[in-house]
């Protein structure tokens, strides 16, 4: 109340010397009680005038876009007018501030991985990130206020909605039906929904590699052990000769020797995806690596087949030896096994035109159709299911390859043509190498 005072004070002065100028007027024409009165009142109308006038002043300005300052007024209306600019650009910093942590939240949630979609009571869109736009086909200014199962049409997703039961997400295709997507709602709000997206295609695909590759295994292992528990029975319950039995005995040694073979590449192949990056400063040589692999193709193939060994272009290669020499191994032995007798097998190392090594296994075998290429590394994926039981082989010898291939910056290359042969290459990047010719240098 500290205004009201001075305000009393000046109308009272006001009213004062207008009362004393009308009397001193009104004493000259015999009428100075009624000058006093008439004084008075002109002058408490002056300052009700200017005061309105001032307060006019404040509410124009506050009737405007008041981007400008308040007008400059004096008194009770300027200090008026000063507060409550000063309260007025409080609350836009205040209000600047909340936009900026707004956006900030919206961007960071436009950056996650996972999609964020907002319906209102209707199912209508209010807004997305970028991430549920790309997962659910949607373009995020023009489809705001759209429905939304106007635009996901998906079954699974619009009874999902309509049940109002959002406990466990659901799961629906992507857009034109690539890929797999995970939809969870959640309530929000008043009546409002919360849609959470995430592409779930690649993690289904590895679950089903991972089912794929248990059943495989318990299918591999199955069949030599039914066997095995066959001829036990067999020995167990039937009176066989010495020859019978040497011959059950031969039979119970190929099947355990199989399973063996199987459970040796599983462990490789578990050792190779749990161990640490081969050393790239660790230089085993070429030659070395062949000397192995040459004997144990020479004692496989017993003189069937001519071998021709050529490593006069590469050095050194940097990386685990073991491993390497597992991998040549792997592709020298399948071309033992698939090419037939009086049939030609090389094994060549060359330096690529861009520096890179290659150890080559060269058959001329019955070949490979092209169909078959793309899965030929897979685990357990065979051209010819029978057949590769028929050699020993366990469907895990090119995913060896290939896993030894990529832990050294490598790649495994398949070249075959159906009738004349195959290349398998095991191609390492430049680094790895060390050329023939820098070591005669």
């Amino acid at each position: 109340m500290f205004w009201l005072l001075p305000r009393t004070a000046l109308a009272l002065l006001f009213a004062a010397l207008g009362a004393g100028l009308g009397g001193w007027l009104g004493e000259a024409w015999g009428h100075g009680r009624l000058g006093a009165m008439l004084g008075a009142g002109a002058a408490a109308a002056l300052v009700a005038l200017v005061d309105g006038l001032r307060g006019g002043r404040l509410l124009t300005w506050l009737s405007s876009e008041m981007h400008d300052g308040s007008p400059p007024l004096v008194g009770f209306w300027g200090e008026a007018g000063v507060r409550v600019e000063r309260a007025l650009r409080l609350r836009e910093r205040a209000l600047a501030a909340e936009r900026e942590q707004l956006a900030q939240m919206l961007e960071a949630i436009d950056a996650s991985p996972n999609g964020v979609l907002l319906l209102d009571a209707a199912d209508q869109i209010e807004w997305m990130n970028q991430m549920a736009a790309a997962h659910l086909g949607l373009d995020p200014v023009r489809d705001q206020r759209q429905h939304v199962t106007h635009l996901v049409r998906a079954p699974a997703f619009v009874a999902h909605l309509q049940a109002r039961q959002f406990e466990q997400p659901v799961q629906i295709p992507g857009p034109q039906g690539k890929g797999l997507l995970a939809v969870l709602v959640r309530p929000y709000g008043q009546g409002k929904r919360l849609l959470l997206t995430q592409d779930i295609t690649e993690r289904e695909r590895v679950d089903a590699t991972k089912r794929d590759f248990v059943a495989n295994v318990s299918h591999e292992i199955r069949t030599p052990l039914t066997v095995l528990a066959g001829f036990v029975e067999t020995m167990a319950t039937l009176p066989l000769t010495e020859v019978e039995r040497q011959r059950v005995l031969n039979l119970m040694g190929q099947q355990a020797k199989r399973m063996q073979a199987l459970v040796g590449d599983l462990l490789t192949l578990a050792r190779l995806e749990g161990s640490a990056r081969p050393p790239a400063d660790q230089w085993c040589p070429v030659t070395r690596l062949t000397q192995v692999v040459e004997q144990e193709v020479r004692a496989l193939s017993a003189g069937r087949h001519e071998l021709i060994v050529d490593t006069g272009a590469l050095e050194a290669l940097a990386g685990q030896e073991s491993e390497l020499s597992s991998a040549l191994g792997n592709l020298a032995v399948n071309a033992v096994r698939y090419t037939p007798e009086g049939g030609r097998i090389q094994i060549i190392a060359r330096r690529g035109d861009d520096g890179s090594g290659e150890l080559s296994v060269v058959d001329t075998g019955p070949g490979i159709a092209p169909e078959h290429l793309p899965r030929l590394a897979e685990r357990f994926y065979r051209v010819d299911g029978s057949r590769s039981r028929d050699t020993g082989g366990t469907g895990l010898g090119l995913a060896i390859v290939k896993h030894v291939a990529q832990r050294h910056g490598g790649e495994l290359l398949i070249e075959s043509t159906v009738g004349q042969g195959s290349r398998f290459t095991l191609r390492l990047p430049p680094s790895r190498v060390r050329a023939a010719v820098t070591a005669a240098v």
